[in-house]
């Protein structure tokens, strides 16, 4: 299925609200789960980076402790 950026959009929005519903257009979708949302978000992305060429973006987080106070 071919996704849209509008359709991306969407989804954020409604992840970010706390929704599960989230209307397409004529249509309105109601997800089952806030994983399954984000499940279905990152594939949109990914169909749409593959789309127009761009590479997969990734985040990468490095957590450092100094040791200071761990025992």
């Amino acid at each position: 299925m071919a996704f849209t950026k509008e359709q991306v959009t969407q989804l954020e929005g409604a992840i970010s609200a706390g929704v599960l519903s989230v209307r397409y257009a004529d249509r309105t979708v109601t997800y089952q789960s806030l994983a399954e949302m984000r499940k279905l978000l990152k594939q949109m992305r990914c169909e749409l980076d593959a789309a127009t060429g761009q590479p997969r973006r990734r985040r990468i987080v490095r957590l450092y402790q100094s040791g200071m106070g761990n025992g």
